[in-house]
Parts: C-alpha cells; sequence; structure tokens
C-alpha cells in the first residue's frame, strides 16, 4: 500500500454533517445560535457566581469552573465549523487537527473530572454538613480542580503524541465537523493497535473510576437523607442535588449514546451527529439546567440583570 509519512500531511477535510450545500445555511444559523447561547449561558453563570457573595462557597466554585469548562468545549470546535460553512472551505492544517483532537480530549476529561468532583461536594455537603467547611477548604477545592486538570492534560498528551506516530494514506478526509480522535486514527494507514487499545484502556478507566465515585457518593447521598426525620430536609436535601444529578445523566447519556451509536453503525456521518449532543447540546443546557432548578442561583442572576440593566427612565 502506498503510503506517505505524516510530516508529508498539510490538511484534513471537515465534510461536516451534511453534504447537501441547501442545507448549510441551516446548520450555520442553527450551531450559531447554539454557540452563542453556550457563551452567554455560562458566562452568565460565572458573572453570578462571582458577583454574589453568598455564592462563595465550594459548590458554586466548581460549577463556575464547569462553565468555563462548557465554554471552551464549545470554543474549540463550533467557531471553526461556522468558518468553514462560511468561507466554503472544508480545510483544516494538520496541526490545526491535532491541536483540536488535543483540546478537545482536556475539555471533555476535565467534565469527566469536574462532574466527580462535584458529586463528591454534594456527599460531603449532606452526610457531613457540620464538618463540610472544614473539609472542603479552600485549598482541597484547588487541588482537587488542579489535579482534574492535570488528569486530563496528560490524557490529552498521550493521545496526541500517539497520533504523531501515525502514517496517514491521501484520503485525508471525513464526515465530521471537528476533529475527533477515532475519526483521525480511522484515516491512519499504519497499524493502529496501540492507539485503539490506548483509547479504550484510558477511556474505560476514567469512566469506571468517575462513574463509580458518582454511584459511591449518591449511594451515600440517599442513604442519609432517608435517615432524616423531616421531610422538608428531605426536599432540601434531594433539591440541591437534582441540578447536578440532571448534567450527569445529560452528559454520560449522550456520551453512551454516542458510544452506542458507533458499534452499532459503520456510518461515520451518524457518529457526527450523535457526537451533537455531547460536544454542543449538553454544554448549552447545563446553565439552564443550573439556573431553572437552584433558588440561589435564579435569586443571584436576577441582580446580576438588575444590576446590568439600564433604568426603564434611561432607555425613554
Amino acid at each position: 500500500m502506498d503510503t506517505r509519512n505524516h510530516t508529508a500531511v498539510s490538511e484534513f477535510l471537515l465534510l461536516g454533517l451534511s453534504d447537501d450545500p441547501a442545507l448549510q445555511p441551516l446548520i450555520f444559523s442553527l450551531f450559531l445560535s447554539m454557540y452563542l447561547v453556550t457563551v452567554l449561558g455560562n458566562l452568565l453563570i460565572i458573572l453570578a457566581v462571582s458577583s454574589d457573595a453568598h455564592l462563595h462557597t465550594p459548590m458554586y466554585f466548581f460549577l463556575s469552573n464547569l462553565s468555563f469548562n462548557d465554554i471552551c468545549l464549545s470554543t474549540t470546535t463550533i467557531p471553526k465549523m461556522l468558518v468553514n460553512i462560511q468561507a466554503q472551505n472544508q480545510h483544516i492544517s494538520y496541526t490545526g487537527c491535532l491541536s483540536q483532537v488535543c483540546f478537545v480530549l482536556i475539555f471533555i476529561v476535565l467534565e469527566n473530572c469536574l462532574l466527580t468532583v462535584m458529586a463528591y461536594d454534594r456527599y460531603v455537603a449532606i452526610c457531613y454538613p457540620l464538618r463540610y467547611n472544614v473539609i472542603m477548604n479552600p485549598c482541597l477545592c484547588v487541588l482537587l480542580m488542579l489535579l482534574s486538570l492535570l488528569i486530563s492534560s496528560v490524557n490529552a498528551l498521550l493521545h496526541t503524541l500517539m497520533v504523531l506516530r501515525l502514517s496517514f494514506c491521501t484520503a485525508l478526509k471525513f464526515p465530521h465537523f471537528f476533529c475527533e480522535l477515532a475519526q483521525v486514527i480511522k484515516l491512519a494507514c499504519s497499524d493502529t493497535l496501540v492507539n485503539n487499545l490506548l483509547v479504550y484502556l484510558v477511556t474505560g478507566l476514567l469512566a469506571v473510576a468517575s462513574i463509580s465515585g458518582i454511584i459511591f457518593s449518591y449511594t451515600q447521598i440517599v442513604s442519609s437523607v432517608l435517615r432524616m426525620p423531616s421531610s422538608g430536609g428531605k426536599y432540601k436535601a434531594f433539591s440541591t442535588c437534582g441540578s447536578h444529578l440532571s448534567v450527569v445523566f445529560l452528559f454520560y447519556g449522550t456520551g453512551f449514546g454516542v458510544y452506542i451509536s458507533s458499534a452499532v453503525t459503520d456510518s461515520p456521518r451518524n457518529s457526527a451527529v450523535a457526537s451533537v449532543m455531547y460536544t454542543v447540546v449538553s454544554q448549552m443546557l447545563n446553565p439552564f439546567i443550573y439556573s431553572l432548578r437552584n433558588r440561589d442561583m435564579k435569586g443571584a442572576l436576577r441582580k446580576l440583570i438588575g444590576r446590568t440593566a439600564p433604568p426603564l427612565g434611561c432607555i425613554i
């Protein structure tokens, strides 16, 4: 088989979600709208948390970091897609593609770690309320955040460096709207066994560790809540976990859906459409889930909007 070394590769072709030119304006408008909603919604969460002293707690510290991570993940994928549609140019450079692979992996794994840390935070808050401020002290919160960032960065760099050893053929195009690791590996002409084993091994370890941590935390939370004597206390405890559980189900549910879609179908286009759920839709819905189900967050957002909105008399 005629192959070229990866150093000769200059660019890839991102074919997007559809080959139909008539659908491109609709796709552009839809993704631009989702991107703007994602950035605005998550930015409001960050501003509300930073401006309200009552929200300077570990739970909202992790929430604001989750919102910032969602903005970064959406910014890594959507703007390049919008530029390609607008310019009618499907090319992405080899360096740009590998950079996109690296950053997508960083932010996806960081979101995974943050959801696990947030579950642990709720576990401490409900099971050890009197010791909560002592256990979840600022040093531990920063340490957990840095550890999550370290894990995600090492994972991303490992996979990206492993892609550098691959050689690619001339057909460097795939029907996707961003450079996804699995799709890039499929384009390689050289042996990808080590890459695939590494993907399955690391992904499996991270997923099992995170899901096990979340399940353990909520098992202890449910056990503790059921022992509470008052129904009001039970409702308050469960209400503080409702938003986080919704985000967990949304993130892992869509991720699992992408895995099932890839396993049962050979269509990369269908896998690309499924990937929209965990890289775009989940990040767009997170601010709504937290703002609509959290009384403190709704109050902070009202205060923030009230301070930033011009008085009616000034408009008139």
